[in-house]
């Protein structure tokens, strides 16, 4: 099942102990299209820091009262490293995060998480074994991390032109790797909205806030339709 990343933001994040702060933004890896970290707003409670949280640390989520859990305290997470010294996120400070929680670094071993397909602690033993990085990563390469607020509105290029501007993404719930971009046609398809697989993505361009897309208009209405348009597909995009 899938969710809509933009449906969540605003959304609270409790903790095992207390609200902790509001759901702000997601970052993406842009060559996994693994969702790595959710973005905390704190509000009051940590005057001017931005908190990260990793999908490991997930519980589930309750739609009735918009809220995620998540398997901390507002002590761990209070003493987490703080990101105001490495913007952006830097391995550095991936790598003191993820000893501050034990958790298993993703750009080691060979899998999306590391040692796994999904975000969860393996033993010990796994993450001692795990030393093959992960998609060409190594300890000195730069993280490829990006805000999904700020590649919302980016316009999609197709082989023979424009077709309209990524309006959301949706992440499978378990192993919150990205399984489509949503895109708003606009005119094209009145305002339809349409899925594209990141496996149809050539690149994008952070300097001119474009996707290009290696189908032409007439090949990615015919995936959107083979994977169902967004908007007949609720529960695979629930909690919108």
């Amino acid at each position: 099942m899938s969710l809509n990343l933009k449906s969540l933001l605003g959304h609270a994040l409790s903790a095992s102990d207390g609200e902790i702060g509001h759901i702000k933004d997601f970052y993406f890896d842009d060559l996994s299209w693994a969702v790595r970290y959710l973005v905390v707003d704190t509000g009051p409670w940590l005057v001017d820091r931005q908190v990260l949280i990793s999908p490991h640390a997930f519980g589930h989520f309750d739609a009735e009262r918009e809220s995620l859990h998540v398997n901390l305290t507002k002590e761990q997470v209070t003493n987490s490293p703080s990101l105001h010294s490495h913007r952006p996120v830097s391995r550095q400070y991936e790598e003191e995060y993820y000893g501050y929680y034990g958790w298993p670094a993703y750009w080691q071993g060979g899998s999306v998480w590391g040692t796994s397909e999904f975000p969860v602690v393996p033993s010990p033993e796994a993450v001692e074994q795990a030393t093959n990085p992960h998609h060409g990563h190594n300890q000195r390469d730069d993280v490829h991390l990006r805000s999904t607020q700020a590649v919302t509105g980016y316009e999609i290029q197709a082989t023979d032109g424009g077709l309209g501007a990524v309006a959301s993404f949706a992440v499978n719930r378990t192993s919150w790797l990205i399984s489509e971009l949503v895109i708003e046609t606009g005119r094209w398809l009145a305002g339809r909205h349409v899925l594209i697989r990141p496996d149809h993505l050539r690149t994008i361009s952070y300097e001119e806030s474009k996707v290009y897309v290696e189908l032409s208009k007439a090949g990615i209405l015919q995936a959107a339709e083979q994977a169902a348009c967004y908007a007949g597909a609720g529960e695979r995009t629930a909690q919108e």
